[in-house]
């Protein structure tokens, strides 16, 4: 074993895992996450679109299988599993997500109500022609770096030479290592727009480019509703959009109302169409509205048509401020426009993001005009050679008769060096050694056709020659004067803008806050019914008086019953030491005999922990003395105001030792309770005066009322006046309550034998 010290690198683990952290997290950010500022592309999808073009899928040929494309892209370019390609290939296939679909689909390609895609089997696909034009379209001219593949077989772009802001026309999302980047889309006429304001003037300030880009343009139309909030966000590259669906209200049959919602705002796409009706279901079972009848989908191809069923007489208006407040209808799109520029992950606001595409389109044009202007001018050096070769073609084609090989002749023809040439005469010898044709003229020359000889040839060759003159001035115009190439630019934005612009979908404006108002709710008076399977109701008072005799007789079915108002609440107490409160409102109104609905759905109750020990209108338990007993003799009286909390639905409302449980709570009867009486499971009993009780706040423990023997507890208890002649049965037989004498408080009782 090598033990060389040399070999031995010491440093702190620390140290080594944030390093190693931190390169994980850059190449998570810079090779798969984040898109470059420069084509707004992350590098999955910048290699599916390469190997698209790479494979000819044109706009204008047959669609090809995703399969295809998936297994070509992975094998050559990104070798990261088949599905996060194709989820890439069918993201830009989506018209619902992108401003500008960069992949032309064909199959099912999901939908906007949260459908997955085909398998990729099944699915084809091409290129769009925006995407040929404005993205691949100038990738032989030299215009980018070309860099080694992950295996170094092949050769792929760094980025793509794409002529618009893309980041901005189709957006951005993904999520990082310690970041995350969400761009919304823009319209693609305004960001040309903007984008030449600023090559005319790169000083223009953010308000100066929002004359032109109002704000967001989302695919699924919508209305943004902070317009006023917009240049700060687009100042500082973050922010939050408030973003709401377009309601309209039409005529619906029999004189109803329809709330017809036809754009849906951006972040509802997919599984949110279907919570946004799981959500109205809620209003309506939970009462929030009474005047919602029915709600359907009934969007296609033709899009977005979620129609609600509204009452005659019902506000339409407040009903939408209801949806908009409610549910996802309205909701935050968060901005955090980061993208990776000059090879680090940065938040960027519009004037940076036009600034570092600005420039990659100098880079891109410079390049590109430099490589064309090389290509024209070797041309027009052979273009010139020819032309100049058709008026001594005869001395030439001598020369060549004379020559005993090709290279003989290409000396002669560059440099005039006739030896061992076979000349006619001495005349042609002299005037061949003349020549000085450049190295491509003169292979140009050896290669010429003799169709080329031909008049119509010659004056079609003379008028090539001038327009590689014009082209070769024009490049050289662009290259060395500034100002021609910021309008050659524009010129190219303007074409892609009016080929492939379209309407903006998107209104921006300021919106005041959605506020509902609910209906007053006539007061009434109703009866609370609750069964001992804790499935509670109400019903009118009418049916109750009609069926009194029965409701008091049935206490094996009817746990609870008592009088309150439609508009109350009903507070519960259990075994825990917990009260629970709901709201009558949300009680089902039924017939008699209607089974109701669990207090568990409305509150936070667990019928498989909890037992009812009180149960009673909230408005008479706040106006009242309670009296609390636990299973341990622990007592206290609690005044009822204790409990009159308005915004919280579950309180403690008492405190418990260790392993005891609320037994009983009453309401204080001042001229009948006078006097208590405990029985215990062991067969102890305890006679004394409720006076010496003290009152407590609801979060004591309370005061001892009986010495329990160890393992008993509570069993039951009697409330007497002094003159108390009750009778109870114990094991059978009857027992005066006066039996028990009466003794102080915190007694170990009397063991009663029957």
């Amino acid at each position: 074993m090598n033990t060389d010290s040399k070999n031995i690198i010491d440093s702190e683990y620390s140290d080594i895992m944030q390093q190693s952290y931190i390169d994980y997290a850059m190449s998570v950010i810079i090779s798969r996450a984040i898109p470059d500022i420069r084509d707004g592309l992350k590098p999955v999808q910048r290699r599916t679109l390469y190997d698209m073009g790479e494979l000819g899928l044109r706009s204008d040929r047959p669609y090809r299988k995703c399969a295809r494309i998936v297994g070509d892209t992975m094998g050559k370019y990104h070798p990261h599993g088949d599905s996060s390609i194709y989820d890439a290939l069918v993201v830009m296939a989506q018209d619902f997500k992108k401003g500008k679909t960069l992949v032309d689909g064909h199959g099912n390609f999901g939908s906007i109500e949260g459908d997955g895609a085909a398998a990729m089997r099944y699915t084809e696909a091409r290129l769009e022609a925006i995407t040929e034009e404005a993205f691949l379209k100038d990738l032989d001219k030299d215009t980018v770096d070309f860099v080694p593949n992950f295996d170094e077989t092949e050769k792929e772009p760094e980025v793509l030479p794409v002529k618009i802001p893309n980041f901005l026309v189709n957006g951005s999302e993904g999520i990082a290592v310690g970041m995350a980047t969400s761009a919304p889309t823009h319209n693609l006429k305004e960001v040309v727009e903007a984008e030449k304001a600023y090559l005319n003037d790169p000083e223009i300030t953010t308000e100066g480019l929002m004359h032109f880009i109002k704000g967001p343009d989302f695919p699924t139309g919508g209305i943004v509703t902070n317009a006023s909030e917009l240049p700060g966000i687009y100042e500082s590259g973050s922010g939050k959009i408030k973003v709401r669906g377009r309601v309209v209200e039409e005529k619906g049959k029999n004189g109803h109302k329809l709330l017809v919602v036809t754009e849906i705002p951006y972040t509802m796409t997919g599984a949110g169409i279907g919570k946004f009706m799981s959500d109205v279901i809620d209003l309506v079972e939970s009462k929030k509205t009474t005047d919602i009848l029915d709600i359907s989908n009934q969007s296609s191809k033709e899009g977005i048509r979620i129609v609600i069923e509204c009452k005659k007489d019902s506000d339409t208006d407040n009903l939408k401020n209801l949806l908009y407040s409610k549910t996802k209808l309205e909701d935050t799109f968060g901005v955090n426009m980061l993208a990776v520029h000059d090879g680090r992950p940065e938040t960027m606001g519009l004037r940076a993001i036009f600034s570092a595409h600005t420039a990659f389109l100098y880079d891109l044009n410079t390049r590109k005009y430099t490589n064309l202007l090389a290509k024209e001018e070797a041309r027009s050096e052979i273009q010139e050679g020819l032309i100049k070769a058709t008026d001594l073609i005869d001395l030439i084609i001598e020369t060549l008769r004379g020559s005993k090989d090709r290279a003989m002749a290409m000396r002669c023809l560059t440099t005039g060096d006739t030896k061992d040439i076979k000349f006619k005469s001495k005349v042609s010898e002299k005037e061949a050694k003349s020549f000085n044709f450049t190295e491509n003229q003169a292979a140009a020359i050896l290669d010429m056709r003799l169709a080329k000889l031909i008049g119509l040839e010659l004056q079609a060759l003379l008028k090539e020659h001038q327009d590689t003159l014009k082209a070769i001035a024009k490049y050289r115009e662009l290259l060395e004067k500034p100002e021609a190439m910021k309008k050659e630019i524009c010129l190219e934005l303007d074409e892609i803008a009016d080929k492939y612009g379209s309407d903006r979908l998107t209104e921006i404006t300021d919106a005041e806050t959605a506020v509902f108002t609910a209906k007053p709710v006539a007061e009434m008076d109703v009866y609370f019914v609750m069964d001992r399977f804790g499935y509670a109701r109400t019903i009118d008072t009418a049916t109750y008086e009609r069926n009194k005799e029965a409701i008091e007789g049935d206490e094996a079915s009817f746990k609870s019953v008592f009088i309150t108002k439609n508009t109350g609440r009903v507070g519960i107490f259990t075994n825990t030491g917990m009260l629970h409160i709901i709201r009558v409102l949300d009680l089902p109104m039924t017939k008699l005999r209607d089974k109701g609905i669990p207090i568990d759905n409305l509150s936070k109750f667990d019928s498989s922990k909890e037992n009812f020990v009180y149960i009673e209108d909230l408005d008479r338990i706040v106006k009242s003395q309670l009296l609390f007993v636990s299973r341990h003799a622990m007592m206290k009286f609690v005044p009822g105001e204790e409990f009159d909390v308005m915004t919280k639905r579950t309180v403690a409302a008492t405190s418990l030792a260790k392993d005891d449980e609320l037994f009983r709570i009453k309401p204080y009867d001042e001229e009948n309770d006078r006097q208590v009486l405990l029985q215990t499971e062991g067969g102890f009993f305890i006679r004394f005066a409720l006076s010496e009780v003290p009152e407590k706040k609801k979060g004591a423990v309370g005061v001892r009322g009986m010495k329990l023997a160890p393992g008993d507890r509570i069993e039951d208890m009697y409330f007497m006046s002094f003159a108390d002649e009750r009778v109870i049965e114990y094991k059978g037989k009857e027992m005066p309550l006066t039996h028990v004498k009466l003794s102080k408080r915190d007694g170990k009782g009397t063991k009663v034998r029957v």
